[in-house]
């Protein structure tokens, strides 16, 4: 049996309060936290891979795990959220800068169990507060059991399930000139490295950072690295290089423990 539970996605302020409240995650009463005997296992999140999140585009990673529970029950009593958080404590929820479920679909294989699939909901200009949000995230599941289709018999927070990166998103440019350029002559290439600010919902420079400048002949696929520069204290990069053919140059750097790779577009440069 296939079920699908959805959640309303925060764009506005009042979503995010009614997303978090339809979620209904931490806010159970001490007497119905309790064990409800589901289980979860094998979760991944976003394919196993860092989520790598700009300052304005909505995000939405994959999510997938195995969930059993208790004999005389159904996933038709069951409601599993997935969520991420980076506190101590995933009771705290939205304090902690929580990331939750977007949807859920439950794919039933036995009276017990089921194969969940869905996705979380990352909107930046509200799930993402400040820099420090670019870190480890622990990911965790709140489960309800319910008696009936109003009464919550039990519900916990299934955490110790996992990590997940979450990183900023970088951008490179590239500028070569003179264009044209004389051939043996000298070929100024700039360019500017930047990532996002989620609390100043920008991209700013990336100071310090290392960038390769490469180029790819005209006519071929392939880009070599030229050298190495690293950027000034505003992310800018400036170099010199002789130009000898016609061909692409650009600005490339890796992604970092809380910082997403880039790659800009080459700048086609016809050597005379």
């Amino acid at each position: 049996m296939k079920r699908t539970c959805m959640r309303t996605g925060r764009s506005t302020l009042t979503a995010v309060l009614t997303g978090a409240l339809a979620l209904g995650v931490f806010t159970a009463s001490p007497a119905e936290a309790a064990d409800t005997g589901v289980t979860v296992t094998n979760v991944v999140v976003n394919g196993g891979k860092p989520i790598v999140v700009g300052i304005s585009e909505e995000k939405h990673p994959s999510v997938g795990f195995r969930m059993t529970w208790p004999a005389g029950y159904s996933s038709d009593d069951i409601t599993a959220f997935p969520y991420l958080y980076h506190d101590t404590t995933a009771a705290k929820g939205k304090e902690s800068g929580g990331i939750y479920t977007g949807f859920v679909t439950y794919y039933d294989d036995t009276p017990g169990s089921a194969d969940v699939e869905g996705q979380l909901y990352i909107d930046p200009r509200w799930t993402l507060d400040s820099t420090n949000d670019a870190t480890t995230w622990k990911i965790a599941v709140n489960v309800r059991l319910w008696a009936t289709e109003t009464k919550l018999k039990a519900e916990e927070n299934l955490t110790g399930l996992g990590t997940v990166q979450v990183k900023r998103a970088a951008r490179a440019t590239v500028n070569a000139s003179p264009e044209p350029v004389a051939k043996n002559k000298t070929l100024t290439v700039t360019g500017k490295l930047t990532r996002a600010d989620w609390g100043r919902e920008a991209y700013v420079g990336y100071p310090d950072k290392l960038a390769k400048l490469q180029f790819r002949k005209a006519g071929t696929s392939t880009y070599t690295t030229v050298k190495t520069v690293r950027a000034n204290s505003t992310g800018s990069l400036k170099t010199t290089v002789t130009a000898t053919t016609d061909g692409y140059w650009r600005w490339t750097f890796g992604e970092t423990s809380t910082t997403g790779g880039a790659t800009a577009a080459g700048d086609y440069v016809d050597v005379q």
